[in-house]
């Protein structure tokens, strides 16, 4: 699965160095060599979003040759600074198995901590390894109330989650009306299943 690539250009000018700045410039031009060579200048000077892009760059083989464990390292750099984007990316590649052995629990930890630090995707992914028991003791209440955070900030997954979490009382009564809300919601988010869902509850 292909990561979202953080871009902040509002915000650049004011919070972030001019090598992060000027490398997520050649980075939409599609200068991968340059934007990586910026983002790693970035990166030893300590600055958390450049560790962070090159180690996206590094899992798309953009700019660098494909390369898991440089990646991990990247956004080991990048998470352990509070780059809470380079902790939801380490989760999706330990859960995944992706160029490092599989490790459920290491993905826990990482959703956990990128969760934790408002990364909301993280909180979509921790809430399904919850629903799921994956790497954790199932618990549908936890899920419930990850779901509920990440479909509040616009994860449209998770809405849908709880829309067939409703319908079908896993680890919750069954509740049509608040099925449909949660399954309108995915629908307006661009869910197509979602859509079929909403429009099957009479």
């Amino acid at each position: 699965m292909k990561k979202v690539f953080v871009f902040l250009f509002g915000m650049f000018v004011l919070l972030f160095s001019d090598d992060v700045y000027n490398g997520a410039e050649a980075y939409v031009k599609a200068d991968y060599e340059l934007a990586s060579e910026l983002f790693n200048k970035a990166c030893n000077d300590g600055k958390s979003l450049g560790c962070y892009n090159l180690g996206v760059m590094y899992e798309n083989g953009e700019g660098v040759e494909q390369n898991y464990l440089k990646a991990v390292e990247l956004h080991k750099q990048a998470c352990y600074s509070n780059n809470f984007s380079g902790c939801h990316n380490l989760g999706v590649i330990y859960e995944n198995g992706t160029g490092v052995e599989q490790d459920y629990k290491e993905a826990l930890n990482y959703y956990k901590k990128a969760c934790d630090g408002e990364n909301i995707l993280g909180c979509h992914n921790l809430g399904t390894m919850y629903a799921t028991g994956q790497g954790v003791e199932q618990d549908f209440s936890k899920a419930r109330e990850l779901f509920i955070k990440a479909c509040e900030d616009g994860v449209a997954l998770s809405c849908y989650n709880l829309g067939f979490m409703y319908e079908n009382a896993d680890g919750v009564k069954q509740d049509l009306v608040k099925a449909k809300e949660f399954f309108k919601k995915a629908c307006d988010y661009g869910i197509e299943d979602s859509c079929y869902s909403f429009k099957a509850i009479k």
